[in-house]
This record gives C-alpha cells, sequence and structure tokens, in this order.
C-alpha cells in the first residue's frame, strides 16, 4: 500500500519527563491544537486521552506509555506518552527503544528532577535525539534561565535557548523567537489565537543579546558557520535550522522552548520545533540487534 504521508514528513516521538512537569498535559494540547480532540483534558478531572485506566484517572498519574497519531501542517506524528513515576520506568525504557525523538518535559519551577535525569540517561543509552520544553512557566518561582542551568549542570547536556518567555509567573503572555526576531503572544485563555508582533521594546535588548548567544552556539556545532561566525558575516534562518538539525540528531545540541500547557501557551511553536529539529524515520541508522 502507498503511504499516504512520505517517510520524511513523519515524527515518530515520545514526552518524556519527571512525574508532574506536565507530560499527559502537553501530549493533551498537541491533541487539542492539532485538531484530534475538540474539547481540552484535564489530568484533574480524570478526561485525558491518553491516560485510559480508570486507576491512571483516579490517581492522576500515567502507568502504561500510550500513543496517538496527529498531524500538523502536512506532517504525522506519532507520539508515546510515557509514566514519569520511577516505579514504571520500564515503560519509558521500552518506548525509548522505538522512538525517533524526544520532547522532554521540565517544570519551569524546579529544572531538573531526579528522574528527569534517569530518562535523560535512558535516551542517551539508545541515541534518542531530544528537544526541550520548560512548562508551567505562569508559575510562581518559575524561572527559565535556572532551568536552562539545571539542564547543563545536572545533565551534562547542550542547551540551546530558542525562546525568551515574555512576563514572568502570572504575568508570563508570550514568547519571542530568537530565530525569526518575533514576539509571539496569546490573547484568549484556549490558546488559539496566536498573535505575531514586533518585540516589545523592554526585551529587544535581551533578544538581541539572546540571539547573538544562540548563533554562536549554533555555528560552534557546523564548520562552515564557524568561519562565516568568525568572518562576521550573516547566518541566514536556513542555515541556522539545517546546522541545528544535523546536531540535534548527532545528540550534539538540544533546543530548549518554554510555554505553559495548562494554559495554552507555547504549544504550536513546540509542534513546528518537532518538525523544525528532530529526525524523520529515514534520518535514523537502522537498529542493530543483539545476539
Amino acid at each position: 500500500m502507498a503511504r499516504q504521508i512520505p517517510l520524511e514528513r513523519v515524527r515518530n516521538i515520545g514526552v518524556i519527563a519527571h512525574i508532574d512537569a506536565g507530560k499527559t498535559t502537553t501530549t493533551e494540547r498537541i491533541l487539542f491544537f492539532t485538531g484530534k480532540t475538540y474539547r481540552l483534558g484535564s489530568v484533574d478531572e480524570g478526561t485525558t486521552v491518553t491516560d485510559w485506566m480508570i486507576q491512571e484517572r483516579e490517581r492522576g498519574i500515567t502507568i502504561v506509555s500510550a500513543a496517538v497519531t496527529a498531524e500538523w501542517k502536512d506532517h504525522q506524528f506519532n507520539i508515546i506518552d510515557t509514566p514519569g513515576h520511577i516505579d514504571f520506568t520500564a515503560e519509558v525504557q521500552r518506548s525509548l527503544r522505538v522512538l525517533d525523538g524526544g520532547v522532554v518535559v521540565f517544570d519551569g519551577t524546579q529544572g531538573v528532577e531526579p528522574q528527569s535525569e534517569t530518562v535523560w540517561r535512558q535516551a542517551d543509552k539508545f541515541n534518542v535525539p531530544r528537544i526541550c520544553f520548560i512548562n508551567k512557566m505562569d508559575r510562581v518561582g518559575a524561572s527559565f534561565d535556572f532551568s536552562i542551568g539545571t539542564i547543563r549542570k545536572k545533565l551534562g547536556a547542550n542547551p540551546i535557548a530558542m525562546q525568551i518567555p515574555i512576563g514572568a509567573e502570572a504575568d508570563f503572555k508570550g514568547v519571542v523567537d530568537l530565530i525569526r526576531m518575533k514576539a509571539i503572544f496569546w490573547d484568549d485563555d484556549a490558546g488559539i489565537q496566536m498573535r505575531e508582533d514586533d518585540i516589545p521594546a523592554d526585551y529587544l535588548h535581551l533578544a538581541q543579546a539572546r540571539r547573538a548567544d544562540m548563533v554562536e552556539k549554533i555555528a560552534e556545532l557546523d564548520d562552515d558557520l564557524t568561519d562565516k561566525f568568525l568572518e562576521g558575516k550573516e547566518i541566514s534562518e536556513e542555515e541556522l535550522k539545517k546546522a541545528l538539525r544535523f546536531a540535534v540528531i548527532q545528540g550534539k545540541a538540544s533546543p530548549v522552548f518554554c510555554g505553559t500547557a495548562l494554559r495554552n501557551k507555547g504549544v504550536q511553536p513546540l509542534l513546528d520545533a518537532i518538525i523544525d529539529y528532530l529526525p524523520s524515520p529515514l534520518d535514523i541508522p537502522p537498529a542493530k540487534g543483539e545476539d
């Protein structure tokens, strides 16, 4: 049978994290914004798609992995929502073996937590490329910079901030896209109305500094871009994306995005990032059998 969607437009991904970082809520929002569901499921109310067992709905935790399929911008996402609880870590391991890429969700108030380390090391073991999503940016004490610092320190990873948050805690209302240097706002509570605008004047200086930092970090990952950077030449958006995608697939970098899944902010840019930076099945070498 001919494939409806070619393999290069397929993403087999897993959502992995410490318990209560917001994996299932993020998966739920992905299903909503891709048009798979028409109401927002809630972990607290036991109405999510992927937590289907009675025990999961009673306790508000994921126990077994669940697979769902969604479409976004002519791409097909096959998503596995994994448990965060240490007791069910075998489920995570089982899922990681079949994934082409992962979205690692972190709690913006906590950064890297113990089980985040466990799943990160497991993803390292199975060579799963991943991007990071700093969730719960609307919570008191949430810090994007602190969370990135813990990813660098505790996981020994190479996180590259692709956004900066606009507003903090309860005032979190959008992000600055550092690749395109545009501000993205979510004006309505449902998060459906996504508005692009110029970067607010009080964030412009910070955005320029962070973009320069991001460009330098991406340029370090590619010899041609390193030469361009040292010569002071302009590096295009396409070149940055291509170099970063290649580095992510090789496990040399992890782009970092932020938002609040519960308040429906930051999910659409995350979906675009899955397309831009996570591998298709064609980018991943064949699995090696063991005797």
